[in-house]
């Protein structure tokens, strides 16, 4: 994207940016929210602890989020066209790798380190486009292309279970990959945002030759903001619980003597309950009866405190409340934890905060899961996972109370200074997009 910001045009071409976002929800992230059910039969393939196997979904969530800030710089770069084209031949790529079971390391290439890269440079550009095409609905519009993530969940729970059951899990992997290289596609459709305003600003740098063009970088200074470090802190512990259900909740149904397609089904209606929330949450986002973080301090303290129960079920039905529950108030904080990047650090920081948001995540991507693995080796239970899960997403809460506050008090000193400075009011303006 140029220097100089168009104007989000509010719809048109941006509901075609929002369907394809859609797409690639479901291609990327609702792909790793299945890993689950290949957990066992990798297991019980190599031969290895719970730990051990829990390695794949790490490395995949990990370097999502540590490919952020290159996806974001690699976008200003060039376009989001062509780094989400680029990221679903890597994705794609690596699970045709994994499909070909060569080793254990080669699977943490294939089903890890490969489609993590990929599905970095898919969804954060992906995010972007939807963020500049859109402002006054912009929590809505989010919420619809966030929404991809659940409902192709829903379908890929028992049509996931039904390749491995049919090719085998190699095989499925091979299928997944077909299926993931329409990731390019979306990509081709991601137009870059041109109006008169864009073309007004070359004209006036083309008479001007001489003026040195300002570029577009990667803004790191957004560290320097107290209320941007809490909300990376928010993210870091949010995570290290957040990946822990949808990855562990089938080996536990399995524990309790559950068939392979009813524990499957959980991550069905999860989905559903997800979805539910992602739409509910942009919608109440919208109406603006609770501000962005205030709405999201509500939904991770109940989120948390459903982590915390989720064990207590030990029967298909209550395990499919909490589990609904779960994905509801999951796709809550889904609808406006991004979107809240903006009320933090502006539009123009937008690319950059989310990439930073995102790298720094990855330091609890590392931790979560691995560690919910080793519980659940040491305690022979899953029990102590969900727990970890639970007091961490908990603790993250007490930070977006720390950055709501912080942002409010930026906001009435910036009231305070634009009242006796007309130009100072400009750019508030322009920073809060």
């Amino acid at each position: 994207m140029r220097s100089s910001k168009a104007w989000p045009p509010d719809g048109g071409y941006g509901w075609v940016v929002v369907a394809s976002a859609f797409l690639i929800m479901g291609l990327t992230t609702a792909v790793v929210k299945n890993y689950g059910l290949f957990f066992l039969e990798i297991r019980s393939h190599f031969g290895v602890l719970v730990s051990t196997t829990s390695w794949v979904a790490s490395i995949v969530i990990a370097v999502f989020h540590l490919g952020a800030p290159v996806a974001s710089a690699l976008s200003l770069q060039f376009s989001q066209r062509a780094v989400i084209m680029v990221g679903g031949l890597l994705t794609a790529s690596g699970m045709v790798l994994a499909s070909l079971d060569l080793s254990l390391p080669w699977l943490y290439l294939g089903m890890g380190l490969l489609p993590g890269i990929g599905i970095s440079f898919s969804w954060i550009p992906a995010n972007s486009m939807v963020s500049h095409y859109f402002l006054r609905w912009r929590p809505i519009a989010y919420s619809i292309a966030s929404s991809g993530e659940c409902v192709f969940s829903i379908v890929f729970s028992p049509f996931f279970q039904w390749l491995i059951d049919s090719y085998t899990w190699q095989g499925a992997l091979l299928i997944i990959g077909g299926l993931q290289l329409n990731l390019c596609v979306c990509g081709a459709l991601m137009r870059p945002l041109q109006t008169a305003q864009s073309t007004i600003q070359e004209t006036k740098d083309s008479l001007d030759s001489k003026a040195p063009k300002r570029k577009v970088i990667f803004q790191c200074s957004l560290l320097r903001k107290p209320e941007f470090l809490f909300y990376v802190l928010f993210a870091i512990f949010t995570v290290t619980g957040f990946f822990i259900p949808p990855l562990f909740i089938v080996p536990f149904a399995k524990s309790l003597g559950m068939e392979q397609y009813w524990a499957a089904s959980i991550l069905s209606v999860l989905a559903m309950a997800d979805l539910a929330g992602r739409l509910m949450c942009g919608w109440l986002a919208n109406m603006r009866l609770w501000r962005n973080l205030q709405l999201l301090t509500m939904v991770v303290t109940l989120l948390g405190v459903v982590l915390l129960l989720l064990p207590i079920g030990q029967n298909y039905w209550a395990l499919l409340v909490f589990s609904s529950l779960y994905g509801f108030l999951s796709g809550c904080m889904a609808a406006v934890h991004v979107t809240a990047i903006v009320d933090i650090v502006g539009l123009e920081g937008f690319d950059s905060g989310l990439g930073l948001f995102m790298l720094f995540r990855s330091a609890g991507c590392f931790v979560g899961v691995p560690s919910a693995g080793w519980l659940v080796d040491q305690t022979d239970g899953y029990s102590a996972a969900f727990y970890l899960s639970g007091a961490c997403v908990i603790l993250s809460g007490l930070f977006v109370v720390i950055v709501d506050r912080l942002v409010e008090r930026r906001k009435a000193s910036d009231a305070i200074e634009a009242a006796s400075d007309p130009k100072v009011q400009q750019k508030v303006d322009k920073q809060n997009g």
